[in-house]
Formats: C-alpha cells, structure tokens, sequence
C-alpha cells in the first residue's frame, strides 16, 4: 500500500513527505501546495505566510533559554518536475503521486517521485511541529517555481527573512556538504514563419526517439546521456537531404532542466521514398545503440510510423536554416573546472523543441560556475541560432555560488557528522543550480550551506530516495540546530 510510506524511519518525515505526495504541486500550478502549507503551518502552532512571490515562510521562535543562538534559516522549494512514463494517464494537476517501497528505495508508478524537494519540505514540517526540539530561533522558506526558472527566489524580497545561517535541504548525496553551485541562464530561439502547402501526392510519418535515461541536466550532463532532440536531429538531416523529406513539425523534451528523453517529428515526402526513409531510420537505430550501448543499456527506440498528412510545413529554405542550427546547438559539457577536473564547470541543455503551426521555439539552459564561460556558451548558441534566422533571448539569469571553505555553519556540520557517523563528510561544488546564489544576493551576509538525504535521479520517472540515509539526515539536521553558537 502507497500509505506504508509513513511507518518508515523517521516517520515525522516520511508521514509529512507521504502528505506531500497526495497535494498536486508541479511547476506553475502551486495554488494547492500553498494552501496545504498554510495549513499545516496554522495546524503546528508556527507563523506562516505566503508572500508576493508565492513563498511560504514560517517562523518557530526559539526554545527557551536559546534565544541568543544564531538564527538558521531552512529552505527547500515546493514544486516538483512533472515527467511520466509513456503509458502513464496521470494529470500532475489533479492526481496525487502514488510512492511504493521497492526493497531499499522509495519510488513513483510511472512519473517522478517529488523527493526533489519534497523531502526537504518534509523536514522543515518535522521541524516546524515537533515541540521536543530545542534551536535558537528559526524560519523556513519554502519557495515557489525553483525547478522553471528559480522564480520563488528571484522575487524574494531582500526584508522577509531573519537569520544568520541558510541551510539548503535541496542536496541529493548523503554525506556531502555542498558550499558552492553553477550558475544559469534560459536561452530561447524563436521564429515565426508563414506555411507552406504541403504536396498532395506527399504522404507523411512521425519519427519517434524515446526510451531514454534522461535525468538531472546539472547532475547527470557529466555521464554523456543521450538527448533525444539531438539524436532525432541527425535523422531528420538525413532525410531531408536523402529522401526528399520535409517537416512539418517537432516536439520534443518539456523540461527546461531535465535531459529530454523523447522526441517526435511529423515529415512529409514522396511515398515512393517512404522505404529509403525506412533503411535510414533503422541505420540510425542501430548507430544509436551502439553509440550509447554503455550509457543507454536499457536501449534506444527509434519508430517510424504513418500519420495523417498535414495541410501545411515549414517552407524549404526556413526548413534547412533550423534543422541546421539545431544540429550545431552544442548540448552536453563544455568545459571541466580546470582545477577541479571532476567537477563540470560549463554546459548547456538542448531542453525543447516546439516547431508547428508557424511557430517554431527552441529552448535551452546554460550553467556554469564562472560568469565569462556563461556568457560565452549565451554568445555562441546566440550566434547559431542567429544565422538560421531565429531572434534569440536570455531570461532567468542567476549567478553561481561562491564557496566559503571556512564556513562556520560548514565546520558544525562537518564536526557533528564525524562524532555521530564515526567519518568524514564530504565538501563539495555542484554543477547543478541551488536557490543558495540568488539568496545570497539579497542576503550577502548569510552563511550558507546545502545537505539532504540520497536521491537518484531526480526529474526522471526513476527517480528514487535511498530510504536508509533519511533517519542520519534528520539526526543530523536536529543535533546541529541544537548546537548552533550563539551570536
């Protein structure tokens, strides 16, 4: 049963993380989410309100005898990444995540699972209504829209917040600290073109690539996964310039920081040039699964099927310039820190593509840990995209976070691990983009650093929570909220 969730350890987790399961909460739909944390802040005696930019905030005044300590601020965010199987009917907007235990990990049927963040929620409302605890005084930020573009942090304002310390549970790696992160930027190319009349004699067919791992594009970008887009590229090239083909439309990948897994494209062509279009496809299929036979072990799908012919298609000389440029978007790493050559500096996400009905969008997300690198990977992707025609513009900037190695709140956390787990925590800079930088901006005086329990690849349909490294969290998480220092 779904409900067995919340007899795991600690259930003062598990039972809210269970809860949080059953309140819809995807990106840009947090109306029930908000409400359900307003409740639940009235229900556990704290303060709690949602601010201007959808944030909800609460405030735990300080046990007695500790109002002298430091105040720690909390932060995790609300939404979740919806993504689902293809068999999958769930409505992320009306339907609750159905969570099972699957021997040692926590996991959804068939879309993903909502531990990023949901199970930094979870602890912030174990905090919030445990009357055992004993802190200097706290506040929680749970902010809205992280995974679309950081809005809830973007609009923070800088006179909300009171504390000296930020703890980001938005971590995804048991025993390590993350003290720094990329940066980002959204890159969208968009054109408007008039259509052309689609041949008569032309049949059409679609052109699906799916069955990929996907994942995490700040997490996983280092381990070479295959982007569905620019896979699918490579085939509709081919048979634009071999079989006389043309397109109609494209669609692929939805999330702007998630690894697109599948996409589909709607071609038109001669029927007498469907069979040579076939041997292509296949070749393809075949190049794929040997290109990617380590990294994609489960297999690559690539279909062909007949569809209704459509009316209209991109007319000729656009058809080229686009199908051209998005074989050029560079997608993957670009560079390593060269001081750090494990750790991924620059990259950038070929996320989505929408091309249909005269209107054609392509989307990508830039990270990186040095502003210079960021503006080259916006500079040349501009460039690309440029040349094919596109007008091409950058939103939801956000600049990376600095590491501190002589954190204070850094040290605590490294000395109370050692004494309660009997070993060494693990410092660490993620290429994945944390709410940390953008708070900071407001807050320059916080000190700041990320934890949270194992999670597995987050904003796929496996993503799963290691069961056993969330009961350390939490004893953690309460043992240093006991002995922060005092001011």
């Amino acid at each position: 049963m779904n409900n067995e969730i919340q007899n795991l350890q600690p259930q003062c987790i598990w039972r809210n993380f269970y809860a949080l399961t059953q309140v819809p909460r995807p990106s840009g739909h947090l109306e029930k989410i908000q409400q359900f944390l307003l409740n639940f802040g009235k229900q556990a005696g704290v303060e709690a309100l949602k601010d201007e930019a959808g944030n909800i905030i609460f405030r735990k005044p300080a046990t007695a005898g500790m109002e002298d300590r430091k105040g720690i601020i909390l932060q995790a965010h609300m939404d979740m990444v919806p993504q689902k199987t293809p068999e999958s009917t769930h409505n992320f907007e009306t339907d609750p995540i159905e969570p099972w235990i699957d021997g040692e990990w926590v996991k959804a049927r068939g879309t993903t699972l909502g531990a990023d963040n949901g199970l930094g929620v979870a602890a912030i409302m174990a905090i919030m209504e445990d009357k055992t605890l004993r802190h200097g005084p706290i506040n929680a930020l749970i902010t809205a829209d992280e995974e679309t573009g950081m809005y809830g942090a973007n609009d923070l304002k800088s006179d909300v917040l009171e504390g000296d310390i930020l703890m980001n549970l938005d971590s995804e790696h048991w025993g390590k600290f993350v003290i720094g992160s990329a940066g980002g930027i959204d890159i969208t190319a968009t054109l408007d073109y008039q259509e052309a009349d689609t041949d008569p004699d032309d049949v059409a067919v679609k052109i699906t690539v799916s069955g990929l791992r996907g994942g995490h594009s700040g997490l996983e970008i280092n381990e070479g996964r295959a982007n569905a887009n620019k896979l699918l590229v490579q085939v509709v090239r081919q048979a634009i310039a071999e079989t006389e083909a043309r397109l109609a439309s494209w669609h692929g990948g939805n999330m702007r920081n998630a690894i697109p897994f599948k996409a589909e494209a709607v071609l038109t062509l001669p029927k007498e040039n469907v069979a040579a279009l076939k041997e292509i496809a296949e070749a393809f299929r075949n190049i794929f699964n040997d290109e990617f036979k380590l990294i994609e072990p489960q297999g690559i799908t690539l279909t062909m099927e007949a569809t209704e012919t459509p009316v209209k298609q991109m007319p000729l000389e656009i058809q080229d310039n686009v199908v051209n440029a998005i074989h050029a978007c560079h997608d993957g790493v670009v560079r390593m820190i060269p001081s750090y050559p494990s750790v991924v500096e620059t990259s950038s996400n070929l996320a989505i593509i929408d091309i249909s009905g005269g209107k054609a969008s392509i989307k990508i997300l830039a990270r990186s840990s040095r502003e210079d690198m960021k503006d080259y990977v916006v500079d040349t992707l501009e460039s690309c995209f440029a040349m094919a025609g596109m007008r091409v513009e950058t939103t939801g900037s956000y600049g990376g976070w600095d590491p501190n190695p002589d954190s204070e709140i850094l040290h605590l956390l490294l000395r109370e691990y050692k004494e309660l787990f009997g070993q060494d925590g693990i410092i660490q800079v993620d290429h994945a983009g944390l709410e940390c930088s953008v708070i900071l901006g407001k807050y320059p005086h916080l000190d700041v650093v990320s934890l949270g329990p194992t999670m597995k690849s987050p904003h796929t349909t496996t993503e799963r929570a290691l069961i056993e490294t969330v009961a350390p969290f939490w004893q953690l998480l309460k043992k240093t909220l006991e002995d922060v220092p005092a001011k």
